[in-house]
């Protein structure tokens, strides 16, 4: 895969690159860890929050492509790490050609002792386009919006979709 930003796995390290703006967002969820685990590594999220994502497969792996969708914007993306553990579950992907930022973005699952996850969701971006050099602090705010609300996401809506029980 070709990204567009030379620090690729970075944020599975913790060694966050300089020249890029840095987020972290956490939040202990009041779901079992297995159901936002699953949620998470299928694509739910990014769903629920309106995202129309479109992988080359159903369910998180490394190597996996991914172009999210939002309104008018194109992301593409690659799987750059994965971690399917029995306490810890996640994954990042990585900025591709075409993407309006260069970086990367993880999610990562910690089951807590009483079953409940707390997810971790750190960014390093920089603008990858005119529109996101353009867009300058109100991109990076943008940003940390998502970033609260795909915990939330995470945390009101992680079990299936198709889940009759479901409530929003």
């Amino acid at each position: 895969m070709e990204f567009t930003y030379p620090d690729v796995g970075a944020t599975l390290t913790g060694d966050l690159p300089a020249g890029y703006t840095h987020l972290r967002h956490s939040r202990v969820l009041r779901v079992p860890f297995e159901e936002a685990a699953e949620a998470l590594m299928t694509w739910q999220v990014q769903h629920r929050l309106g995202m129309r994502p479109l992988p080359s497969a159903p369910r998180v792996a490394p190597g996996v492509k991914v172009t999210v969708h939002l309104a008018v914007l194109k992301a593409p993306c690659g799987i750059v790490w994965v971690i399917e553990e029995q306490d810890r579950a996640g994954w990042a992907y990585g900025t591709l050609p075409g993407h309006p930022e260069s970086g990367e973005e993880s999610f990562l699952l910690e089951r807590l002792p009483d079953g409940r996850a707390k997810v971790t969701i750190t960014v390093f971006s920089r603008p990858g386009s005119l529109l996101t050099r353009l867009g300058g602090p109100l991109v990076t705010l943008t940003q940390r919006l998502f970033l609260r609300l795909y915990a939330r996401a995470l945390d009101l809506y992680a079990k299936p979709a198709d889940d009759k029980d479901q409530k929003m």
